[in-house]
């Protein structure tokens, strides 16, 4: 498979600019750093990463990237790290500006959708970094492990809101509906990144309704409404010889 195009340290990608605005000159190069062994990585897996690698596709020395990351450890930390945070920025926060409930869980599934049509060509840090570091404990493999359960726990968030709304059956099992959806995902990897099946989208996208429609809550019926009240019946002439009721 062919590596991306060599990046100078000088053409640091996107990953230079914070809600902060633009970074120093040697955070930038960092970045830069990052960013093209994040595109190494997506093409040959963490696994592949080393300083001579990432020094050659940056044009710098090897010394140059080993004074940014001593070890090759803690650059394949930082290419998890700074995946994790391209994750949230495309799927995850812009989702939190949709109402909570099925209209968020179903923006958190589009971005993450959009985000695989993309993947499916370049390759999933958080899956192929599961078959790399799956039985290999260590700094790495916490990194990974950090990265997936903090998505994870932001989607079980959604289902659980919104069957807070009502829009889900309340005795639904929302760990379960979260952990199909995840699967969805999965399924949607290995059946078109490996299998190279196609409608394989499209088939996720329809097993997502599927699991919508089986948890969602049921119809419930407007109230009626209320009858007109009925004519009070004329007052007694003698009712008003009566002493007034107190005032409550």
């Amino acid at each position: 498979m062919p590596r991306p195009p060599k990046r100078s340290a000088a053409d640091p990608g996107p990953v230079v600019r914070r809600a902060g605005g633009t970074l120093p000159k040697g955070r930038q190069t960092k970045a830069a750093i990052v960013d093209a062994a994040l595109g190494l990585a997506s093409q040959i897996g963490l696994e592949g990463l080393s300083i001579g690698a990432v020094a050659e596709l940056t044009g710098m020395s090897k010394s140059g990237v080993f004074a940014h990351f001593g070890s090759r450890e803690e650059l394949q930390i930082a290419v998890v790290r700074e995946y994790g945070h391209r994750f949230e920025d495309e799927v995850f926060h812009p989702a939190l500006q949709v109402p909570r409930g099925l209209q968020r869980l179903r923006a958190l599934f589009a971005n993450w959708m959009k985000r695989v049509a993309v993947e499916l060509q370049s390759g999933c840090i958080f899956i192929s970094g599961a078959a790399e570091f799956d039985d290999r404990p260590g700094p790495v493999r916490d990194a990974l492990v950090g990265s997936v359960k903090a998505w994870l726990a932001a989607l079980d968030r959604a289902v659980a809101l919104a069957q807070e709304t009502g829009e889900l059956r309340p005795d639904a099992d929302a760990r379960q509906m979260a952990f199909e959806i995840h699967g969805l995902i999965l399924a949607l990897h290995y059946e078109e990144r490996f299998l190279h099946r196609p409608g394989s989208l499209h088939r996720a996208e329809a097993g997502f309704e599927h699991i919508l429609a089986r948890y969602r809550a049921t119809t419930i019926a407007a109230p009626a409404a209320p009858s007109p009240p009925a004519a009070r019946p004329r007052a007694q002439a003698s009712h008003r010889h009566h002493p007034s009721r107190p005032k409550e």
